[in-house]
């Protein structure tokens, strides 16, 4: 296997920078550059050369043996200033390395993958976590990364393994007197193994949205206040206000951290019946963004504008332009109402969110759903009375569809989607 090397950390100017180099080779690239090295897993400051002596830069090298290292190859770090021109240098000097190369996109985790350091949904969940913004995706991430997904699937694993042993014995013994009945464990495991995947499955869609975010659209009639608000959330002028009826023609989308949850607000077109073709595209986005929206937010204007959208239970219906009307309900010009607003939206977020299972992805949801759909056949059969030959291979296919929720089989048409979001150095 080759040995790769990158800056693992961010591009562009920094007080540390950090190049990674894993493989056969790496101990004796870092000694080419550095001389004598550190002892395993310790640090030490080495001076690095190029090719023709001159001294590159001041590192401190971290060295890791095979086996216990991220790829589980020897991988060796050089922590160097992190100077544009200090990267560039060192990167240039690890390439006249013979053996060497430049790794590809997400390739040390690939290796990490590879040499069964990392199950494949822990990869999934360190991408997420590089790509987290609010503490509620890191918190979930780190769940992920820390093999919780494996770790479930381990346990249903072995009791589906239980029970397909069960009717092996059946199977094994035949021609002779079974002494115990083995269908009743077989049928409770069976069942045990469905409620916990029905329960993943189930919590599939708060998952989902805690790593992608919430959408929250702020509905209502033409001058009702919405971009005002929705730049008074936001903190600044993300969409244009004016007095004239209409200015809204697209939907505006405000991204935001509300008490950790990822959240996009929605600025929508006034809802009316129009004549300007423009506006009309702009309402029909409108109502379809509400629609499949998360949360919606009604601002009531004077009341004489046919929506063509009724709240519904579970959305918040506010009177706009509280400044003007002088009664109760929210202004985004004054920020009356603001803060109790904001409340009530991070709390309803936190009860769907609260829902969140183990799995986050739709990959996990079609391993889990063919696992019961096996699982189910199983069950099935053994109720009608079918051979116990039959069943069993249910449980086995069963077996290995929670394998592939792991990558342990299956995997390489999926590899090049995955690695894609990932960067060079990781």
């Amino acid at each position: 296997m080759d040995t790769i090397y990158a800056l693992a950390s961010a591009r562009g100017k920094a007080g540390v920078a950090v190049i990674r180099i894993s493989g056969p080779k790496a101990f004796e690239a870092a000694e080419i550059m550095g001389g004598s090295l550190p002892q395993v897993r310790m640090a030490g400051l080495r001076a690095l050369r190029g090719p023709d002596g001159e001294i590159v830069d001041q590192a401190l090298v971290i060295c890791f043996a095979a086996g216990a290292s991220f790829t589980g190859e020897e991988v060796v770090e050089l922590h160097t200033h992190g100077s544009i021109a200090v990267v560039k240098s060192v990167l240039l000097c690890l390439s006249a390395v013979p053996g060497l190369r430049l790794a590809e996109a997400g390739e040390f985790t690939r290796r990490a993958l590879e040499n069964e350091c990392l199950d494949l949904s822990q990869v999934e969940g360190l991408a997420d976590l590089i790509e987290a913004e609010t503490d509620a995706q890191r918190r979930q991430a780190l769940r992920v990364l820390s093999g919780a997904i494996g770790q479930r699937a381990d346990v249903w694993r072995r009791q589906l393994i239980r029970a397909a042993a069960l009717l092996e014995a059946t199977i094994d013994f035949a021609d002779e007197d079974v002494p115990v009945d083995v269908m009743p464990e077989v049928l409770a495991l069976l069942d045990a193994v469905a409620r916990d995947l029905q329960i993943e499955i189930g919590g599939l869609g708060a998952s989902e949205r805690i790593r992608d975010g919430f959408e929250v659209a702020i509905v209502g009639p033409p001058n009702a206040g919405k971009s005002t608000l929705l730049n008074a959330l936001a903190g600044r002028d993300a969409a244009i206000t004016s007095e004239h009826a209409g200015t809204t023609r697209d939907v505006i989308e405000v991204r935001m951290d509300i008490d950790g949850l990822a959240v996009t607000f929605l600025d929508t077109a006034g809802l009316r019946e129009s004549s300007d073709e423009i506006e009309k595209i702009g309402i029909a986005r409108a109502r379809s963004r509400a629609n499949e929206a998360d949360l919606r937010v009604f601002l009531l204007g004077d009341g004489s504008d046919d929506l063509g959208l009724t709240p519904q239970a579970g959305d918040i219906v506010l009177q706009g332009k509280a400044d003007i009307s002088g009664g109760p309900g929210i202004s985004g010009k004054t920020g009356a109402g603001v803060p109790e607003l904001l409340a009530d939206i991070s709390a309803r977020l936190s009860d769907m969110a609260a829902g969140a299972g183990t799995i986050t992805r739709e990959r996990h949801r079609v391993a889990i759903v063919n696992a019961l759909g096996y699982i189910a056949s199983a069950r099935n059969q053994i109720m009608e009375g079918f051979s116990p030959e039959m069943f069993a291979e249910e449980l086995r296919l069963a077996v290995r569809a929670l394998e592939s929720l792991l990558g342990r089989i299956d995997v390489e048409n999926i590899l090049g989607e995955i690695f894609a979001s990932f960067c060079i150095g990781k």
